[in-house]
């Protein structure tokens, strides 16, 4: 077993225990929301400790989707085809962290769930739509190079979302809350909420590199095996 193998259970174990820890400082030692703090539900925000790092975490996996597709579409590789199917099935994983949360805290601050009209809620959506199709094509689909090329080829122009997702915000705020990093002058945060936050991106991201690891040697396994009956039927 490599030094990568023998990682793997050491990262996932630091990332789960963190995320704990995170649940905890969230729910027992964030401060209180005042009624003047601008929220109709104050207490619900709690739920954004662990909604934001989802949101953060899963633009690594649209990150590997589009590296991974970009190897395997400009030079054939195949732990490049590896990355990008273990990118969209993370990045589907923590899309759907983020639109677990997200929505619950919508429904209880705003009132609904949803806001059509709000284009980084829907843009996001979309993204978490690209992750699903080239998931699910990879699973259902044989594996051909057509196949590989075409799931690809959406995992590379399903990319160019994540940067206008980030910028939404800042050019067209709807219902979905503005920058609280970097946003101008209305931007700004308790550094105590802040620390809460890094402390949870920082142990999902954790988490998400031993995923990603595992995920990677499973599927390098899966390739191994399918050689090798290939060769028994030969």
């Amino acid at each position: 077993m490599s030094a990568t193998d023998r990682a793997i259970p050491w990262l996932i174990g630091i990332g789960s225990l963190g995320l704990l820890v995170t649940v905890y400082l969230a729910l027992v030692e964030a401060p209180a929301m005042g009624e003047n703090a601008g929220f109709t539900a104050p207490e619900a925000y709690r739920i954004l400790f662990i909604h934001v790092p989802f949101a953060w975490v899963s633009f690594t996996g649209f990150a590997l989707l589009f590296g991974g597709s970009l190897a395997w579409y400009l030079r054939r590789s195949e732990a490049g085809w590896r990355l990008g199917v273990t990118g969209a099935r993370l990045g589907l994983l923590y899309s759907l962290g983020v639109l677990i949360s997200g929505p619950i805290w919508g429904a209880a601050e705003w009132g609904t769930p949803w806001d059509f009209a709000d284009v980084r809620l829907n843009t996001f959506a979309v993204l978490a739509g690209v992750a699903l199709f080239v998931a699910l094509g990879e699973r259902n689909s044989e594996d051909t190079a057509e196949i590989r090329d075409s799931l690809s080829a959406v995992g590379i122009f399903g990319f160019g979302l994540v940067p206008l997702t980030y910028m939404a915000t800042r050019w067209w705020q709807e219902r979905h809350p503005g920058p609280v990093l970097g946003g101008g002058e209305d931007s700004g945060i308790d550094p105590f909420i802040l620390h809460i936050w890094l402390i949870g991106a920082a142990s999902m991201q954790i988490l998400f590199i031993g995923q990603t690891l595992m995920t990677m040697r499973l599927l390098r396994m899966e390739n191994e095996v399918e050689k090798m009956l290939t060769m028994l039927e030969a």
